[in-house]
């Protein structure tokens, strides 16, 4: 599990960082990309990486401001004439499924894959074998949606060493005790599943928060991940201006991420007013208060162990 940032700012474009987009790399996991939030010019930033729009599955939307949104029409587009062929969902909120019919209906544009787009509401949105996707919104202008991205708890390792001294040779057996079903061997021995499969492996946790103010939603679906990504528009000092744009600080990032007792913060989305050198300070703001801090940069790449 990858997170990898297409685009860190805020607003308009600038020379450091394009505006948002995240990219959540899945490829061990199931072989495909999540993106969050498709902002202008993305798909130029992905011709600079490894990533294939083909293996993009999903596309989270946080907002239909401008900056995470214009391009994602393009994208679609151009993942039909790149060869991408498996179905494509777009969650995102109310107006997102008018914004991209009318643009690919006006534009001409025909897809040669299944497009799904669904209008999202808070609470959980997606859920596999694999993964649960919860939504909630945020304190913005417009409605704003966090998404907190958990991975399913996983079966411990299958102790095949204990499991042959016992004579139970490679077979259907060793799936049923991996899947936690006790056998009876043809001795009449019963083997419990629990003695012969390390300790689960507990998944991870990721929140992605779109544009917001400090509000209880951010915390609650912050609560202990192992990395949260938050907006921090403004440097600390700046709180009336970022409450009057519905928008956060450093500070403010750096204390919902200590509230909500994560692993990691990464701040992003930052005005274009800071250059490279007063990034650094910004960061150095948040770590006063919560010292596991980093500061996205485009073409980022943060790994997320277990």
């Amino acid at each position: 599990m990858e997170l990898f940032f297409l685009g860190t700012g805020a607003g308009i474009p600038a020379k450091l960082r394009n505006v948002t987009s995240i990219a959540l790399k899945l490829l061990e996991e199931r072989g495909t990309i999540w993106l969050f939030d498709c902002g202008e010019a993305t798909q130029h930033q992905i011709l600079h990486t490894s990533i294939k729009p083909s293996k993009i599955e999903n596309i989270f939307i946080t907002h239909l401001h401008g900056d995470h949104l214009y391009g994602l029409p393009g994208l679609l587009a151009s993942r039909s004439f790149q060869g991408g062929e498996s179905k494509l969902t777009v969650y995102g909120p109310s107006g997102v499924k008018v914004f991209v019919e009318t643009s690919l209906q006006v534009s001409g544009t025909y897809l040669k894959y299944p497009l799904e787009i669904v209008e999202v509401s808070e609470g959980v949105l997606f859920e596999d074998e694999q993964f649960i996707v919860e939504a909630r919104q945020l304190d913005h202008g417009i409605a704003s949606f966090g998404f907190r991205i958990v991975e399913k708890d996983r079966p411990g390792t299958l102790l095949v060493d204990k499991l042959q001294k016992a004579g139970v040779d490679p077979g259907p057996l060793y799936k049923r005790i991996k899947e936690g079903e006790s056998i009876t061997l043809e001795n009449g021995t019963v083997l419990e599943s629990e003695h012969f499969v390390g300790p689960r492996q507990e998944g991870r946790i990721v929140t992605i928060l779109g544009d917001t103010r400090v509000c209880e939603a951010a915390e609650t679906l912050a609560k202990d991940a192992d990395l949260l990504v938050h907006e921090s528009t403004f440097a600390n000092g700046e709180e009336e201006l970022a409450h009057n744009y519905y928008h956060s600080t450093t500070s403010q990032a750096a204390e919902v991420a200590k509230q909500a007792n994560v692993k990691r913060l990464c701040l992003t989305h930052i005005s274009s007013r800071y250059d490279r050198n007063a990034s650094e300070e910004l960061v150095e703001e948040a770590r006063k208060i919560f010292p596991a801090t980093e500061i996205a940069a485009d073409f980022k790449s943060i790994s997320i162990s277990r």
